[in-house]
């Protein structure tokens, strides 16, 4: 059965350093939005965007630190809805595989992800970011079955 991402939503927040300020920004223009749903950040952005908001946020390890990771451990586990990861293509990230495994577990478990503020507007004005959402999950099985196969 796929799974329901409900009506309140929890929602991983984002930024490298260059793209900190247009994420703040956002946030704070659709503040009336996120402080419905459950707000998870890596490192500083979670810091400053509490700080922005008046908000409890859950703050990770930042990004370099692991905060990537932790959050793309988090997409797998189920307990993440909904990805706004505002990275900078202009600029070289020394964790960038972290940045791209993250982004790849996005697209693996099916849940939106906004690169940019188009996308994150999009998004966020749609009608199911307040409303349940059935996740249509693809099939593991057959990957998880072959992983498990004698060689």
């Amino acid at each position: 059965m796929d799974p329901m991402i409900e009506p309140r939503k929890t929602i991983g927040l984002v930024a490298h350093d260059n793209m900190k300020p247009d994420l703040i920004e956002w946030c704070r223009y659709n503040r009336r939005m996120l402080i419905e749903h459950d707000l998870v950040a890596t490192g500083t952005t979670g810091t400053l965007l509490e700080d922005e908001l008046g908000v409890g946020i859950v703050k990770l390890q930042s990004g370099p630190l692991g905060g990537d990771q932790q959050l793309g451990a988090m997409i797998a586990q189920g307990d993440v809805d909904f990805l706004v990861f505002f990275w900078d293509p202009l600029e070289a990230q020394p964790h960038d595989p972290d940045v791209k495994a993250l982004i790849r577990l996005a697209v693996v478990w099916n849940i939106p992800v906004a690169c940019n503020r188009a996308t994150a507007d999009f998004l966020i004005s749609s009608p199911l970011m307040t409303s349940g959402y059935d996740r249509r999950m693809p099939d593991f099985e057959s990957y998880r079955n072959r992983l498990s196969a004698p060689a």
